[in-house]
């Protein structure tokens, strides 16, 4: 019975998707639950799982475009397993042993003189005990050879001997170089295809250029409460969660505390009306070989350091290796991303539609700073908001950042609402 196997639907609105590569190759044996192929959409990977064993036949080729629910393959299920040929290749011949033995003794007693070779090599030519004790070593090597009791007779006997064919091996490829003209600076150029993924971020991209009033407001952060922070209880907050304290938690905890005071910020446009969610999912853009993917921490404004952290580092590695889901990159109120893991000293993050704001964060450079009058040396981090200034004003922009800056230069405010300590135990 031949099975066809269909492309699956990787999420709503998504009707075409690219056939990126074949992991098997046409006419193979496949095991169930298999994985037979990479299916690329403008949002996500996903594989290609084989429902039967059977030999393989493949209709779509790799890097064509298809549409859903079209047929990729067959599965013939009545085809017994064979190897494929790359195993066969990979499996050692048997050896025949019928009769080994007799041989063997048959040769024995009757072993035929070896006949003379057409060209015998001249015979070794070892050097003298003269030249030898002429050879110089480096200190080092004499260093080596004293510790190991070698002497330079037992370094050369060491040696492979050199015989006519290398000789001759290496004066041809020295007359083939000499022969050869100067080599020439490359003006050779390769053409690829761009995977659909990057296409539809890059149409994603120019419609947020051409589509909204983009705006970006700059700040700058002290970072050595955090960096304090995660030097002292970095082991104790690993042995007990399991993940490392990174940066990006406190970031994330910094942007949903400011959120719930400037929930404009958080907002986005749909036609003629504004939409405001009361809960905050943070998209956080983490960088892949096929692109950008922003994986979603749904309710981050609920979430502790801990669990923040551990999200992230589950979705990055999902989103790495392209296992991640379409589930979980939909949606999002507000997007971080950190180009300061690559040296980004300062940029303007593009808004990732349909939201109105997105959080650029960037490297930690240790900068001299006015403090109480005087200057010292802070670790200090640019960061900046890009908006949509069609929906959030100025104020709103400006007066988030700043929030943003105040929960990472004193992280015990996000406990507290935003309040000082001491306020918030006199309660005024």
């Amino acid at each position: 019975m031949k099975v066809e196997l269909k492309i699956p639907s990787p999420g709503e609105s998504i009707s075409e998707v690219e056939l990126a590569s074949w992991l098997v190759e046409d006419g193979d044996f496949v095991e169930k639950d298999q994985e037979l192929a990479e299916l690329e959409s403008d949002k996500a990977t996903l594989p290609l799982i084989a429902p039967e064993s059977g030999k393989l036949k493949i209709l779509v080729k790799t890097g064509e475009t298809v549409n859903v629910g079209s047929i990729a393959c067959t599965i013939d299920t009545e085809a017994k397993g064979k190897k494929t040929a790359k195993e066969k290749a990979a499996q050692p011949a048997k050896k025949d042993t019928t009769g080994e033995a007799s041989v063997s003794k048959s040769v024995q007693k009757a072993k035929p003189a070896a006949p003379p070779q057409p060209e015998q090599e001249e015979k070794e030519q070892e050097p003298s005990g003269e030249e030898v004790s002429q050879i110089k070593a480096t200190p080092l090597a004499k260093k080596i050879m004293d510790e190991n009791g070698l002497t330079p007779e037992d370094i050369i006997k060491g040696l492979k001997k050199i015989t006519t064919s290398d000789v001759k091996q290496v004066l041809s490829l020295k007359n083939e170089l000499s022969a050869r003209p100067s080599a020439a600076p490359s003006r050779e150029s390769k053409r690829s295809k761009m995977s659909q993924l990057r296409r539809k971020l890059g149409q994603r991209l120019v419609a947020v250029k051409n589509e909204t009033a983009m705006l970006t407001t700059f700040n700058e952060a002290d970072m050595s409460y955090v960096i304090g922070l995660r030097k002292k209880y970095q082991k104790q907050f690993q042995d007990k969660f399991g993940v490392k304290l990174g940066f990006m938690s406190f970031f994330v905890k910094a942007v949903t505390g400011a959120l719930q005071q400037f929930p404009r910020v958080n907002s986005m446009i749909d036609g003629d009306d504004m939409i405001t969610p009361e809960f905050a999912d943070i998209c956080i853009a983490v960088q892949t070989e096929k692109g950008l993917m922003v994986p979603v921490i749904r309710n981050a404004e609920s979430l502790t350091l801990a669990q923040i952290e551990s999200q992230i580092a589950t979705l990055a590695e999902k989103a790495r290796n392209f296992t991640i889901s379409i589930e979980e990159m939909t949606g999002g109120t507000f997007t971080i991303t950190n180009g300061g893991v690559f040296g980004s000293m300062l940029s303007t993050p593009i808004i990732n539609p349909p939201q109105s704001a997105i959080l650029g964060m960037h490297n930690i450079v240790e900068r001299p700073v006015a403090i109480n009058g005087r200057v010292e040396i802070r670790p200090i981090m640019y960061v900046a908001l890009s908006y949509d200034h069609r929906i959030v004003d100025g104020r709103d922009s400006v007066s988030f950042l700043f929030k943003v800056k105040e929960f990472i230069e004193n992280p015990t405010l996000m406990i507290s609402g935003g309040k000082d300590l001491d306020e918030l135990l006199l309660g005024i």
